[in-house]
Order: C-alpha cells, then structure tokens, then sequence
C-alpha cells in the first residue's frame, strides 16, 4: 500500500526547529522524524510514500535529494576514499512521490490534493508524521479488514501524564484523577484508510471532524487499542526525550532492528 505522509505543518510548539526546518524534519538521531516512519513502513513492505508538504517543503525535498545513505548503514571505503560500498542500504528500493499541498491547508484537504496520486488503490496508509510507535502494522491492517472499516486508526494512552479535575457549580474539586487510569485513548495518528474515505469529506473540511463524524453514524470508523509504545512529538522536550532514548539503544519504534526480516 501507499503511505500518504502529512508533512506540511509548521510545528509551533517546536519553536527551537521551527524557523528553520519543518515538524517532520526535526532530527532524532542522525535522521529526521519523517525518516524513523518510513524505515518503519518500509519494514513492513510499504515503500511508496506520498508526501504532503507546506511549511518548508524544500528542506524536505533537498534532504532526500541529496540523501547520505552512509549515515545510518555500514559501508567499506576505499581508492583513497573515492570509492564507497555500501553493505546495508535503506532507501533505495523507496519511491518518494513530493506534493506541495499549500502552507495553511489542514490535513483532511492535504489528503485529498494527492488524491490522484493514489492511482486505483483501493487502500493505503497515512500518518500524521509527528509521533513514532512499536505497533504491528499488519495487526493494525488486519484489525481494519475485520471490521470492514473505512477508517481505521491507532489509539492509545496519552504519553504525558496530567491531572483531570472535576468541579461543581461552585467551583470546588469534587474529583482529581490521573489521566494514566482515567481510561483515556488518544489518535495515534496512524492511519488505514479506504478510498471511499474522499466520498466523506468535503472542501475546506479537517479529516477528524465532520468526516470522521459521518463515518462514526455509518459505523465505518474503528479504533485499535495498543498498549505498547507510541510517543507524540509535540514539544522540544519530547524530542529530547526520544532522543536520549535512540542514543541509549533503547528506541522500541525502530521495529527493523528488534526484527531485522520484514514480514512476508
């Protein structure tokens, strides 16, 4: 299937980044965000990636054009350092198809701009390119074949940790829950979609609200629960964290390393 990436946001709560490279862009590691996602698809066998830009869409386009593979695979040098022999390559066998889709258009229009470069696909993926996560891509897939949904996308609790308060009508606290046991699930932003999703929105429309709204009267939208990882990047501290986990070896989204053999 295609992974439509929704790379256009500006990323104002990462305001460090922000002014001089696009949200999906900020570095973990050696490699941008939006990079860490399609080593993730493309483990799984999805290596068409449609991407949405806006915000900076040219930082994106230079970086894969002047892709570095000896980054983050091994390789032998030799002629002096003229020659380079890679032993492990990432993205040669990706197609990278570059759509500007406007700087303040939401992602439910982005998604339809590129419509057309679906092709006949009946189905293909999409994601928010702002969080990573360890689930099972063909679990999440298969979740939606079983329920015949038009959409489908993964929930899971919020990473951050915050009290929910209730109040009376006189303002004092009748309640103080953590937000970890309140039972709350969050879109993940990973997406399994049906074409007959366009059928659903209209112009100017966001793809959670009104479109989402009238596939939950239809019974066409399902939610996955997973329990594993999945961490949103929102704000510099959640890239530091991300960071300092992928610097310890310790990155439960790199899915390709724990499982080098991609599933059949």
């Amino acid at each position: 299937m295609k992974v439509v990436l929704f790379a256009g946001g500006m990323g104002m709560r990462m305001r460090e980044f922000s002014e001089s490279v696009p949200k999906p862009m900020v570095p973990i590691g050696s490699r941008p965000i939006i990079w860490h996602l399609m080593k993730y698809y493309a483990h799984y066998g999805h290596t068409e990636f449609i991407v949405c830009l806006g915000y900076k869409g040219e930082v994106i386009k230079e970086y894969f054009l002047n892709y570095k593979e000896w980054l983050s695979n091994d390789f032998v040098l030799s002629g002096g350092g003229r020659e380079i022999t890679m032993l492990h390559t990432d993205a040669q066998d990706w197609k990278i198809t570059f759509v500007d889709t406007g700087l303040a258009t939401n992602i439910g229009q982005r998604m339809v701009k590129v419509k057309d470069f679906l092709g006949d696909d009946e189905e293909f993926l999409a994601n928010y390119s702002d969080g990573l996560s360890s689930v099972p891509l063909t679990t999440l897939i298969d979740h939606a074949h079983e329920h015949d949904a038009i959409a489908t996308f993964l929930c899971t609790k919020p990473s951050q940790t915050f009290h929910i308060v209730n109040l009376d009508d006189n303002s004092h606290v009748t309640g103080i829950t953590e937000s970890s046991g309140a039972g709350m699930w969050v879109n993940a932003g990973f997406f399994v979609l049906r074409r007959e999703v366009f059928d659903y929105i209209q112009p100017g429309e966001e793809l959670v609200y009104e479109p989402f709204g009238r596939l939950l009267e239809a019974g066409k939208l399902v939610g996955y629960r997973y329990d594993g990882f999945w961490a949103g990047m929102d704000t510099f501290k959640d890239r530091q964290v991300m960071d300092e986990m992928n610097a310890r070896g310790q990155a439960p989204w790199k899915v390709w390393e724990q499982d080098p053999v991609a599933p059949a």
